[in-house]
């Protein structure tokens, strides 16, 4: 016996976050690198939400808080629910934790049972399926194509669905793709999670914000009623606010499930941090204008970052709805010959010679469980993207 719990050898360190600190080394050691691997806006938190926290500090908001949220902060989610997603929850169906993905794992193992089945589609991002296998679940993974926009389809969705089936996990917009799912396409997943009553929805919207082109965003629940007493809809201030390391995620479920996720958080951080709470109190109630704004300046890097990828041989670079990210394919550099002398056998070894000829740092697509792709995350200067699609087509036509 090792000394080391068995269920930390079900799970890998988190691969972006290896591929930022990577970066980070080579910077460090005095290399030019340009780092498109970390899933967070450039942008700063708004000033009126920083001053709202410098306020909450002078006032004396420094004491521990109820476990999964203050009052005011639920009341400004149920409002928030209410405003964009048409959505009514109590607060006594709204729990709050450090980050979004405090609530994923907060609900997983709150509810997973060995041998229990969650169907997450691929690619996903890279935390689900070792949450999963952490509560001693198993992930079932479907896999979507470049062809369908990287969307789980309904046929593929009813085919993965077994007696054992639990949870599926929902991501729309979708970090590592950006795909998000329209209204008529989400209503045909949905109808066939009606046919199967005890498959519940775990939804991650923390892109919601982050739509482009005219699209309109939908949640499950708003869009399948029906779907309400088991679906957990999770969301978070870090990418539309730019709140990353604020941590604050939050969601809205069933009171018997938000319980259940109340009980499990006051055993592990008991509540989040009381002043990143009253920074999300403004966040939700201030003023909303910036998003948009932003918004339009994330559109305009996807276009550049889209068509400059498109430009270099050997890449397919889909044009996603929604988050910062674009997922192309680089099926076409598989097997050949960097200028630097890598074999380019997978992905992987793509973005490794990337990294170390070009100074260019992204993820492989295996780490989201669908190859051969990779991702690229455009929340950073338009003029660093620009030099890194250059490095990027330099490198794909030095390939032999």
């Amino acid at each position: 016996m090792g000394f080391f719990a068995d269920a930390l050898s079900r799970v890998k360190p988190s691969p972006t976050i290896a591929v930022t600190q990577k970066a980070r080394e080579l910077k460090a050691a005095g290399h030019d690198v340009i780092g498109l691997g970390a899933g967070e806006p450039d942008f700063d938190t708004p000033d009126n939400i920083k001053e709202a926290a410098i306020a909450a500090i002078r006032r004396g908001e420094t004491k521990y808080t109820a476990v999964d949220g203050l009052p005011e902060l639920k009341a400004a989610i149920a409002e928030k629910f209410r405003r964009e997603n048409g959505l009514d929850y109590k607060p006594s169906e709204i729990t709050v934790g450090t980050g979004g993905k405090q609530v994923l794992y907060n609900a997983l193992l709150a509810t997973l049972n060995p041998g229990d089945e969650v169907i997450i589609p691929a690619p996903y991002w890279v935390s689900y399926p070792d949450i999963v296998l952490l509560g001693g679940g198993t992930p079932v993974f479907v896999e979507t194509t470049l062809e369908n926009g990287f969307k789980l389809t309904p046929e593929a969705l009813e085919a993965a669905i077994t007696d054992k089936t639990k949870w599926l996990i929902f991501n729309s917009p979708s970090n590592p793709s950006g795909a998000a799912y329209g209204e008529s396409e989400l209503k045909a997943l949905t109808d066939v999670l009606m046919r199967h009553p005890h498959v519940w929805v775990l939804t991650d919207d923390m892109y919601e914000h982050l739509v482009y082109d005219g699209f309109r965003f939908v949640t499950p629940v708003q869009v399948e009623p029906g779907l309400r007493e088991r679906t957990l809809t999770m969301n978070g201030v870090s990418k539309a606010y730019a709140m990353t390391g604020w941590r604050i995620g939050y969601a809205g479920g069933p009171e018997a499930l938000i319980k259940a996720i109340a009980k499990l958080q006051s055993q592990s951080t008991s509540n989040p941090s009381s002043i990143s709470q009253w920074a999300a109190v403004e966040a939700l109630n201030g003023p909303q204008d910036f998003i948009q704004e932003r918004a339009g300046v994330f559109k305009e890097r996807r276009d550049l970052v889209v068509s400059m990828l498109n430009q270099a041989p050997g890449l397919d670079c889909p044009t996603p709805e929604g988050a910062f990210y674009v997922y192309p394919s680089c099926a076409g550099c598989i097997g050949k010959t960097s200028a630097g002398g890598r074999a380019i056998a997978n992905d992987e070894d793509f973005v490794t010679a990337l990294l170390e000829e070009e100074g260019v740092a992204v993820v492989h697509g295996a780490a989201f469980g669908l190859s051969p792709f990779f991702r690229v995350s455009y929340a950073t200067s338009t003029e660093a993207l620009e030099e890194a699609c250059q490095r990027i087509q330099r490198f794909c036509a030095g390939l032999g």
